[in-house]
């Protein structure tokens, strides 16, 4: 069963042990899946964590979230969501907004121009996603969605 990745990625020894292949084999899988995403959002000028971002702030519409609920809902972790969110709302994407009640909190929104540019980026998101995955059948699709949700079990 082994080799394939070996292979691919010129490694002439052995891997240390099956976990350390499916590691490597998880990384270069998402690497790989996460090319043509990368790509199409870099057509709008948008990276895929400002991506993910509106697509969470979209889901949480009307009301908006704090920094921390952001950063906790993201697919990948961003260590300077603070930092990702002004480039956002520089951009119109996003606004800001201190609460009246506790002057420390600030909800952050999705603006009809974050929205707009998220709506035009679904069909070919949607698009990508099944050319990239057509080769598996449904059943294929269910167990490898089941696997993963597994292997982040055991993930802190």
């Amino acid at each position: 069963m082994s080799g394939r990745l070996q292979a691919e990625i010129k490694q002439t020894r052995p891997f240390s042990s099956l976990e350390e292949e499916v590691v490597l084999n998880l990384q270069r899988t998402a690497d790989a899946l996460l090319r043509g995403e990368a790509a199409l959002l870099k057509t709008v000028d948008l990276s895929p964590a400002q991506y993910n971002v509106l697509r969470i702030l979209r889901g949480a519409r009307p009301d908006g979230l704090k920094c921390r609920e952001i950063g906790g809902r993201m697919v990948t972790r961003d260590p300077d969501v603070t930092r990702l969110l002004d480039r956002m709302e520089k951009r119109g994407l996003i606004g800001r907004e201190r609460q009246s009640r506790d002057r420390r909190v600030v909800e952050t929104r999705i603006t009809a121009a974050g929205l707009k540019l998220l709506k035009s980026l679904d069909a070919p998101i949607t698009a990508l996603n099944r050319q990239l995955l057509a080769h598996m059948d449904r059943p294929s699709l269910e167990i490898l969605n089941g696997l993963l949700e597994k292997a982040r079990e055991g993930s802190p």
